[in-house]
C-alpha cells in the first residue's frame, strides 16, 4: 500500500521558513503530502515530472523568482499547476503570471479555506493534465520507433493519400509503401487504419 496520501502532492516554494511550516502544517492537516523547498533553483533540481502534484510558490525570492520559475517550467513544458503567493504590491506580476498560465494567486495573510480550495482545485487540474502530458510522451515514444521513410508514409496516410499517390509522392514502388504501412502498424501496436490514425493524432485507440 503506498504511503503516499490519495489527494496528492503538493510542492511549496518559498524563501521564509516560516511559511513554509505553517503551508506544510496546514496541508498535511488535510492529508496532502508537501514537499518544501527555500528556492526555486532547489525545486527544480528535485521536481519529478512523473508526479500528480501541484505547485505554490512566492512571487519574490532571493536568486529565481517565482515568474522566472514559471518561465523554466513553460519551457519544460511542464503540465504542473501553479499558484502564487504574492504581497500586496505583487498583484501586477501575479496578474502577468496568470497570463502565462498560473491557476490563481493568494495574497499575504491568507485564508485557510482560500488556499485548500485552491490546492483542490490545482490538484483536479493536475490529473487531467498529467494524464494528458503521459498520452503525448507515451505517443512520442512510440512515434520515435519509426525511421524518416515510415514517418513520411505515415504523414500521408493521415492525409488521407492512398498507397499509389503515397508511392508516387515518394518514388518508391506500391509494394515498398505496404511494407512501410505493415511495419508502421506493427511499431505503433496498431490493428487498423483507424487505431493507426488515433495514436498518429494523440487519441487512445480503444481497447480490444
Amino acid at each position: 500500500m503506498s504511503l503516499i496520501p490519495k489527494k496528492g502532492t503538493v510542492y511549496v516554494v518559498d524563501d521564509d521558513e516560516a511559511v513554509r511550516d505553517t503551508l506544510q502544517w496546514l496541508l498535511e492537516g488535510k492529508d496532502y503530502r508537501v514537499r518544501c523547498f527555500e528556492s526555486a533553483e532547489a525545486f527544480l533540481s528535485r521536481y519529478d515530472a512523473r508526479e500528480v502534484a501541484c505547485l505554490i510558490a512566492d512571487i519574490r525570492m532571493g536568486g529565481m523568482t517565482g515568474m522566472e520559475l514559471q518561465d523554466r517550467l513553460l519551457e519544460r513544458q511542464s503540465p504542473l499547476p501553479v499558484v502564487f503567493i504574492t504581497g500586496h504590491g505583487d498583484v501586477p506580476m501575479a496578474v502577468e503570471t496568470m497570463k502565462k498560465g498560473a491557476l490563481d494567486f493568494i495574497q499575504k495573510p491568507f485564508k485557510e479555506d482560500q488556499l485548500v480550495a485552491l490546492v483542490e482545485r490545482m490538484l483536479e487540474k493536475a490529473k487531467d493534465a498529467f494524464a494528458t502530458h503521459q498520452q503525448a510522451a507515451s505517443r512520442d515514444a512510440l512515434l520515435s520507433k519509426l525511421t524518416g521513410r515510415e514517418s513520411q508514409v505515415l504523414e500521408r496516410i493521415v492525409a488521407g493519400r492512398l498507397n499509389k499517390q503515397i508511392a508516387d509522392d515518394l518514388g518508391i514502388s506500391i509494394k515498398t509503401v505496404e511494407a512501410h504501412r505493415a511495419n508502421i502498424m506493427e511499431k505503433l501496436g496498431a490493428n487498423t487504419v483507424a487505431d493507426l490514425l488515433k495514436i498518429a493524432l494523440g487519441q487512445t485507440p480503444a481497447k480490444a
